[in-house]
């Protein structure tokens, strides 16, 4: 059974394999193990083909290959994920096709082939466009590598490119950030997501902050980034969407925003598959074994690689859709969601909404409520306050 009754979803399939391992990466990728791709690549396959009979009644409406660095794979071998998607989900050849590249890892001739294998969107990890901010973070690739990548793109004629970039390096200056932006929208992509590094513990720069090396940027430095970003992509004449993420309104119509996160934001039912791939489906929120041998071994037993499984009862369900949907920037439709989980945050959430609205973190207009800029810096203590008053329902 779907959940929400919905009949579409998306598809996500995880490659955890890279040349090598970013300082400030704590996603599920290891380097050095490319020998392991083609058995990989089977159980995926495998994987795929036994959760197809459970999605009966359902097609999916978008595929996001990401990882870890999936441009690693062969053009022939993104092809292949891409047609059995489409052979066991019904995605149509029209659908978004989402492939994640490292600049240093792509070509002209690849990409003009992972196009022609189906892939209509790409998504650069450009992350910086300065050399030195590349070296501290470990990317193998080079600023004048992630021009040539962009320009290979548009060479192979990819029409919908987005790129990534991280701020709030140790001592980032805004001017530094200012250059950064300007760089990347004089490069004209339809999109471009701005994450804010992050301490992860595990991490190779999480041990150089403890040793002392490394001095991480403060919350306040971070949202002065933010908000110049903020102000710099309006400027330019991109929309903000989501949190993290602009799209340029006048490209792809509104293709440009990623349809597949969209449905993550949405609180939509996907499919995961991989290595510790996450999936909501059918009413349970569950993931995948996360090493892929241990991955590889269970898909071979018993064509399945669960790790564990939650059922989504209708408060954990209300909760999610409410701590997704206040990271849009067009916030949440409150008749929308009291249809959907049988409860008026209106009503409900009443105290705690005029609260944040006095406080400048949000604002209402009676059919939808959202985050203002102010509260998207304070995202998590916004929703810690209207979680309070939902879970007191």
């Amino acid at each position: 059974m779907m959940t929400e009754g919905s009949a579409e979803y998306g598809v996500y399939v995880h490659i955890p394999f890279c040349r090598a391992k970013c300082r400030y990466c704590d996603f599920n990728s290891y380097a050095g193990r490319a020998g392991e791709i083609g058995p990989y690549l089977a159980a995926l396959a495998a994987e795929m083909a036994a959760t197809a009979p459970t999605t009966a009644g359902a097609r999916a409406r978008t595929l996001y290959i990401g990882g870890g660095t999936p441009s690693l794979l062969a053009a022939d071998q993104v092809g292949a994920i891409v047609g059995q998607c489409r052979r066991l989900f019904g995605l149509s050849p029209d659908e978004e096709v989402t492939l994640e590249a490292n600049p240093g890892t792509v070509d002209t001739a690849y990409l003009a082939d992972v196009r022609a294998a189906g892939v209509n969107r790409l998504s650069l990890g450009v992350q910086s466009f300065d050399d030195g901010a590349l070296r501290f973070l470990g990317r193998i690739h080079s600023a004048a590598a992630a021009i040539a990548a962009y320009e290979a793109a548009r060479r192979a004629g990819f029409a919908n490119v987005s790129l990534d970039l991280i701020y709030a390096l140790p001592g980032q200056p805004q001017a530094h950030w200012q250059g950064e932006l300007r760089q990347a929208l004089a490069l004209r992509p339809e999109h471009l997501s701005l994450y804010a590094l992050s301490v992860e513990e595990g991490t190779p720069l999480a041990a150089m902050v403890a040793a002392g090396e490394v001095v991480p940027a403060t919350g306040d430095e971070a949202a002065a980034l933010y908000e110049l970003a903020d102000e710099t992509m309006a400027a330019a004449g991109y929309a903000h969407y989501e949190i993290a993420n602009w799209a340029r309104p006048d490209a792809c119509g509104d293709l440009a925003r990623s349809r597949h996160n969209l449905g993550y934001w949405h609180n939509e039912p996907y499919l995961g598959f991989g290595a510790g791939a996450h999936s909501y489906f059918g009413g349970h929120r569950y993931w995948n074994e996360r090493e892929p041998q241990r991955y590889i071994a269970l898909v071979a037993a018993g064509g399945r690689a669960v790790a564990e499984s939650l059922a989504v009862g209708h408060g954990r369900a209300a909760a999610d859709t409410l701590m997704l949907g206040l990271r849009l920037a067009e916030g949440i439709d409150l008749d929308a969601f009291a249809e959907r989980h049988g409860c008026d945050l209106r009503t409900v959430c009443a105290v705690e909404l005029a609260e944040l609205a006095g406080y400048g973190l949000l604002e209402c207009d009676g059919r939808c409520v959202w985050l203002t800029l102010r509260g998207r810096l304070l995202a998590n203590d916004v929703l810690v306050r209207l979680l309070s008053g939902l879970q007191a329902v």
